[in-house]
C-alpha cells in the first residue's frame, strides 16, 4: 500500500471512528459497511467469539438499516473448525473464496493484545492495498467494540450461547480483559465454567514497569461466594491504587471478608511482577502454589514456600501478615497461577488432571507458536474432556510469558 492508499485509509478509518461517537452498537455493522465500500471493498461482516470461544457469532444487522447489503457467511461459526477460527486462533490473516465468487479474507479484531473475534471481508480481488485496508477496518473494529461492550446488552448477548447464573453476572461485572500485555510481558487469563462460574476471580493490572496479579478462591459455588470473590477484588484494587503494598492488600480483604462477608474463607496468590528485572514477589494465602515454567518444563520446587492461612477467618482469631515471598524470573520464563478446580479436577476413572498435564498442554500449545490465550482455550478444552465435558469445580488459571525482548 502506497503512501497516498494509507493516507485514504486512514481518513476513511479516522472517519468511521468519529460517526461512532454519534452512533449506538446498533449501528456498527452499517458503519463497517460504509466504511468497508469506502477502502474498495465489497462488505464487512464483524463475528464476535462467544465467552468459551467455541463459536464466532455474526453480529446481528438491524433489518431497517439500509447500509447493510450484500452476501454474508453463516451465522455461527466453530472456532476449531473454519477459516474464520484459524485466523481468530492464530492471530493471522486468512484467505479463501465463497460460493459467491468473492476473495474472503478473516482479520483478527483484537482489543489491545486480547482477542475479540474477526472481521469477514470481501472483494472481487483481495490484493495487498485491500487486506491492508482491511486490517486497518478490523483494528477500527475492535476499538469500538471494546469501547461499546460496557454498555451494550446487543454486544454482550453476541458473545454469549446461554444465560449466565446470578454470581457468574457478579464475578464477571468486575473482571479486567481476559489479556492485557506490552512489549514485555503478556498475561492471559482464563474462568470455567464461563456461565456458573461462582467463587474464582483474579485480576492483572499493568502500571510502568510493574506487572500486578490477583488470583481468589472463595469457598462455596453459590451467591455468597461470588460476593466475596467481588469484594476482595475491590479490596486489591482500591489498596493497590493508593499506593499500599502486598501485605497491604491480604490485610484489606481480611478485613473486608471478616467484616462483611463473614464465615467465607478464601484463598489467593497477590503477586507483582518487576517487569525490567523480573523480580517476582507475591504472597500466597492457602492457595495452590504458582508454577515456574523454563523452557517447557516446571521448575521443579521454584516456587514452593509455606502458606499462610487463608483469608476471612473468624474474628476474634489471631491474625499475623502474610510472609511476602521473592524469586527471579529468567527472560522467557512463564508463570502460571491456577486455583485448584484445575489440577484436582478427576475424570471418570477418579485421576486427577495435575500439575504435569497443565504445564504439558501449555507449553505445547506455545511451542508451536501459539498466543498465551490460545494455550489457555486448549488448556480448558482438554480439561473439560478430561471431566466427561462437565466440571465440578471452578477452573481459573492466569498465565503470565515475561518476554523482555520483545514479542
Amino acid at each position: 500500500m502506497g503512501r497516498d492508499e494509507r493516507d485514504a485509509a486512514g481518513a476513511v478509518v479516522l472517519g468511521l471512528l468519529e460517526d461512532s461517537h454519534r452512533a449506538g452498537p446498533r449501528d456498527l455493522p452499517g458503519l463497517l459497511q460504509g466504511a468497508a465500500r469506502r477502502l474498495g471493498l465489497t462488505c464487512a461482516w464483524l463475528y464476535l467469539a462467544d465467552v468459551q470461544e467455541k463459536y464466532l457469532t455474526a453480529l446481528p444487522v438491524p433489518p431497517e438499516d439500509p447500509r447493510v447489503t450484500g452476501p454474508t457467511g453463516p451465522g455461527l461459526l466453530d472456532v476449531d473448525g473454519s477459516l474464520a477460527g484459524r485466523a481468530y486462533r492464530t492471530g493471522d490473516v486468512c484467505t479463501g473464496g465463497d460460493p459467491g465468487r468473492c476473495a474472503v479474507g478473516w482479520l483478527p479484531v483484537v482489543d489491545g493484545i486480547g482477542r475479540l473475534g474477526v472481521l469477514q471481508v470481501t472483494a472481487p480481488v483481495l490484493d495487498g492495498a485491500r487486506l491492508a485496508a482491511g486490517r486497518a477496518l478490523a483494528t477500527a473494529a475492535g476499538l469500538l467494540v471494546a469501547v461499546q461492550t460496557p454498555f451494550s446488552d446487543q454486544l454482550v448477548r453476541t458473545g454469549r450461547r446461554r444465560p449466565m447464573t446470578l454470581q457468574a453476572e457478579l464475578v464477571r461485572a468486575f473482571l479486567p480483559p481476559l489479556t492485557i500485555g506490552s512489549r514485555l510481558v503478556t498475561s492471559s487469563a482464563v474462568l470455567e465454567p464461563a456461565y456458573d462460574i461462582g467463587g474464582d476471580a483474579f485480576d492483572h493490572n499493568l502500571a510502568g514497569n510493574r506487572l500486578h496479579l490477583t488470583l481468589v478462591d472463595a469457598m462455596g459455588h453459590d451467591l455468597a461466594s461470588g460476593g466475596c470473590s467481588a469484594v476482595a477484588v475491590a479490596a486489591c484494587r482500591s489498596t493497590r491504587r493508593a499506593g499500599g503494598t502486598l501485605t497491604d492488600i491480604a490485610r484489606a480483604i481480611d478485613d473486608a471478608l471478616t467484616r462483611w462477608i463473614p464465615d467465607r474463607l478464601l484463598t489467593c496468590v497477590i503477586a507483582d511482577l518487576d517487569l525490567v528485572t523480573g523480580a517476582l514477589s507475591w504472597i500466597n494465602c492457602g492457595h495452590p502454589t504458582p508454577l515456574l515454567i523454563r523452557r517447557g518444563r516446571i521448575v521443579a520446587r521454584a516456587l514452593e514456600r509455606p502458606p499462610h492461612l487463608p483469608l476471612g477467618l473468624p474474628a476474634g482469631l489471631p491474625r499475623t501478615a502474610p510472609d511476602v515471598h521473592t524469586a527471579r524470573l529468567e527472560p522467557g520464563d512463564r508463570l502460571l497461577v491456577h486455583s485448584d478446580g484445575v489440577t484436582e479436577g478427576r475424570d471418570a476413572s477418579g485421576a486427577p488432571f495435575g500439575e504435569e498435564l497443565l504445564v504439558d498442554v501449555v507449553s505445547r500449545a506455545m511451542a508451536d507458536g501459539l498466543p498465551a490465550p490460545e494455550a489457555l482455550r486448549r488448556l480448558v478444552r482438554r480439561l473439560t474432556a478430561h471431566q466427561g465435558d462437565r466440571l465440578r469445580d471452578d477452573a481459573t488459571v492466569l498465565l503470565v510469558a515475561w518476554h523482555p525482548g520483545g514479542a
